[in-house]
């Protein structure tokens, strides 16, 4: 890589950077802004008892000296504090545990999106104008069109109610399956589209004119030209996807009972757990960055062509 393409990632690294710490900032102070307090839902709580809580996690503090030291915590060592409600416990320790197996469900939803969805995409601009084209784009509009709350609700009463196929909780292997469709369903249906518009725009350039007017095989212009280069807008929506697939499996995750982080998370709000709620927030963010800058130099890399000027 060229030394234009190191700027572009230096100013990338650091516009991230410039990113998280706003996000640490916005989400400190708007949850010290709530009204009320982490401690409100506990039972015949007393005054003198409440003081003493929030000076044991530093809560009786000045703000400002709060969030400094909120910042440099995460800063040298990624320290999120402990959890008001879960005690004895590390925020960044149950966060941690919740993404493994959120992870789990986005990397799966991720590939299965990315396969059917450049297969569907590839099929309909080969079958342009056909019935074929008409019932993948009819199907896709829906899926785009339809949250992704709706469609799991939609399918646990179907297939877990109704016919008894799968699990309705994520207590076993096959509890897993409905998630995952759900979580995939929205990124297949847009991959889609995208592949079909991008592959209608290749098909109709000058080179691949010219090489059926040479006589290449069919399959080779296909899958050698046509298909390869429509993938570039692909590569470029597959990072900020997964990470769309992880940070929107918080409600998905709660209508299924998957122990992921988006339970984690929808269960600290309604805990009023703000440790917990600020931890996800930023880490969610954080990965949302990353995978962005991820997406972009990937995109450079597969393309040279692409400038950074």
């Amino acid at each position: 890589m060229g030394s234009k393409t190191w700027t572009y990632i230096i100013k990338r690294v650091l516009l991230g950077l410039l990113t998280i710490w706003a996000v640490i900032t916005i989400t400190f102070f708007v949850m010290h802004a709530v009204p009320g307090g982490p401690f409100l839902s506990e039972k015949a709580i007393s005054e003198a008892a409440t003081k003493a809580l929030e000076m044991k996690y530093g809560m009786d503090k000045p703000l400002f000296q709060q969030y400094l030291t909120y910042l440099k915590d995460i800063v040298t060592r990624f320290d999120f504090g402990p959890s008001l409600k879960q005690r004895g416990r590390d925020v960044i320790t149950v966060i941690g545990d919740g993404l493994k197996t959120s992870a789990k469900l986005g990397i799966v939803a991720a590939v299965i999106a990315l396969i059917i969805g450049v297969v569907l995409g590839a099929i309909a601009a080969l079958r342009r104008n056909s019935w074929i084209e008409k019932v993948i784009m009819v199907i896709t509009t829906a899926f785009v069109s339809i949250p992704s709350f709706i469609m799991g609700a939609l399918l646990l009463i179907a297939f877990s109610l109704n016919l008894h196929w799968f699990p309705a909780n994520g207590a076993s292997a096959g509890g897993y399956v409905l998630p995952i469709v759900t979580l995939s369903l929205y990124p297949m249906a847009y991959i889609t589209r995208l592949t079909r518009s991008s592959m209608l725009d290749v098909l109709g350039q000058d080179y691949i004119r010219t090489a059926r007017a040479k006589g290449v095989a069919k399959y080779k212009i296909i899958f050698g030209h046509a298909l390869k280069n429509s993938l570039l807008p692909v590569i470029t929506y597959f990072g900020p996807m997964l990470a769309y697939i992880v940070t929107g499996s918080l409600v998905v995750e709660k209508i299924f009972a998957i122990p992921g982080v988006g339970r984690v998370f929808v269960d600290s709000i309604t805990a009023r757990d703000y440790p917990m709620i600020m931890g996800t927030t930023i880490v969610l963010a954080t990965f949302i960055v990353v995978m962005n800058l991820i997406s972009d130099v990937l995109y450079k890399i597969v393309d040279p062509r692409i400038s950074f000027d």
